[in-house]
């Protein structure tokens, strides 16, 4: 979230077909007059309350997090790449309401809907955050509101699970409430692009509900891309996601092949990319992490085994991403035999990042845990540094971690274990420090090099 000038909006006109009570609703989100409500205040949640507040509107945040409404509340920023100065900003417009009381649904006029959508253990999808929105949002539902799901999913979602809870009120879509999809596109930590100012894929169940969709973000966004559909809104995002997930595959494998012929993937990437055209930039890590690639493209795969199609590609490449943090512990425990002339089982080792991605405070899908799952299997001792993380939080797949308090990172303190694992590449990590006192540096993300050091203690893996 970036508090710098905000950037010119797109117009969107609205259709002058449409019934004149429907024109009053658009004009409502064309002219700011409109409360939105934003349910999930989290990584995409706050940012686009942080929008929306700053271009006028009355804005509703609802969470079940007691804890993290009466934090909002006095102003504190949960999440570390947001200040709490941002937080009190929004607050002093004085159009900012934080609650978890969904009586209120009923006072937004379009309610935004920004909640989990993980997977279960067996890699299908987990909508249960979606159903029970919607059903709360279903028993405070009124005429004329505009449903908007932002969270990740398969195509289908919006029309096939959600318009049916909303529709057992005996309000209908289209008629007396309108739905929405439009995918966050959120990046934590991206000092680049902020919610602000990255383009918004709108896709309407219907002439009205693409009109009241595109009319409220043209509002808050540079630009807004319709799509005919909510489901081929649904489809953009998952597309989006995948072809990150499946470049970072490719790329991953090729770690492996460059590594057993000598050759440096990192040199070769960054000198492929000198080319001009035709080539984009991936890179390789220990696994994948976030809310989105490592999730996404398996909500694609269950759905098309509706339509009695295989995803062979989207498969092998969350199998090549997945063999990952094995494929790294193997590495670590080759060089402490070749280097040290010690086994993994009872080495020590300094864990460096537990963040899914180097700047931010977020776990979600960490590669990180799953390391330091296997290194303990392996019969290692791990503890971790992250100074954007210092305790670990309970997560769905990885409980017996949570809790676990990171150690300060000296030269003391490295002295004391066999190797350093980097499984995340923070900007405030003394890297020249760990170089010149850690008796082994195994590094996943080309820290050490990005930072110009060299040594005959440092393996890229």
């Amino acid at each position: 979230m970036k508090s710098s000038a905000l950037p010119q909006f797109t117009t969107i006109e609205p259709a002058s077909d449409l019934p004149p009570h429907i024109q009053d609703i658009v004009h409502s989100y064309a002219t700011a007059k409109a409360t939105v409500g934003v349910v999930g205040l989290g990584y995409v949640g706050i940012p686009l309350v942080s929008t929306l507040s700053a271009n006028g509107f009355e804005v509703i945040g609802f969470d079940v997090d007691d804890a993290r409404v009466e934090g909002l509340k006095n102003g504190k920023s949960p999440i570390k790449h947001i200040p709490s100065s941002d937080i009190q900003k929004i607050l002093d417009t004085g159009k900012f309401d934080v609650t978890s009381d969904f009586t209120k649904l009923a006072n937004a006029d379009a309610i935004l809907i920004c909640v989990p959508t993980p997977l279960t253990k067996q890699r299908e999808p987990d909508l249960s955050f979606v159903v029970d929105t919607t059903k709360v949002i279903a028993k405070y539902l009124r005429k004329g509101q505009l449903i908007v799901l932002e969270s990740t999913t398969y195509p289908g979602t919006t029309t096939e699970v959600m318009r049916p809870i909303l529709e057992e009120t005996g309000l209908k879509c289209g008629e007396d409430f309108f739905m929405a999809y439009s995918p966050e596109r959120e990046d934590p930590g991206n000092e680049k692009f902020s919610a602000a100012s990255i383009p918004k894929v709108v896709g309407g169940d219907g002439a009205a509900a693409i009109a009241m969709a595109t009319t409220l973000y043209g509002k808050i966004v540079p630009q807004v891309v319709p799509v005919s559909s909510t489901e081929t809104a649904e489809a953009v995002k998952l597309t989006e996601n995948i072809f990150r997930a499946v470049n970072i595959a490719l790329v991953n494998e090729l770690k492996v092949i460059y590594s057993a012929m000598g050759i440096d993937v990192w040199e070769v990437i960054n000198a492929a990319k000198t080319k001009p055209f035709g080539f984009m930039p991936f890179y390789p890590g220990p696994g994948l992490g976030g809310h989105c690639i490592p999730i996404d493209p398996f909500y694609l795969t269950w759905k098309a085994r509706e339509y009695e199609i295989s995803t062979r590609f989207i498969e092998l490449a969350g199998e090549v991403n997945v063999n990952m943090p094995r494929y790294v512990v193997t590495n670590l425990a080759e060089a402490l035999s070749v280097r040290a002339k010690k086994s993994l089982n009872g080495a020590k080792i300094l864990l460096l990042g537990i963040a899914y991605k180097k700047n931010v405070d977020d776990m979600r899908e960490s590669p990180s845990l799953r390391l330091w799952e296997i290194m303990e299997e392996r019969g290692a001792t791990v503890d971790f540094h992250d100074s954007y993380i210092p305790v670990v939080p309970k997560t769905r797949e990885h409980m017996a971690l949570a809790g676990r308090k990171g150690v300060e990172l000296n030269a003391a303190t490295l002295a004391q274990y066999d190797a350093v694992l980097i499984a995340t590449d923070h900007d405030d990590v003394d890297y020249k420090m760990i170089v010149d006192n850690a008796k082994l540096v195994v590094d996943t993300r080309n820290a050490c090099e990005r930072a110009g050091l060299t040594g005959g203690n440092i393996v890229k893996s």
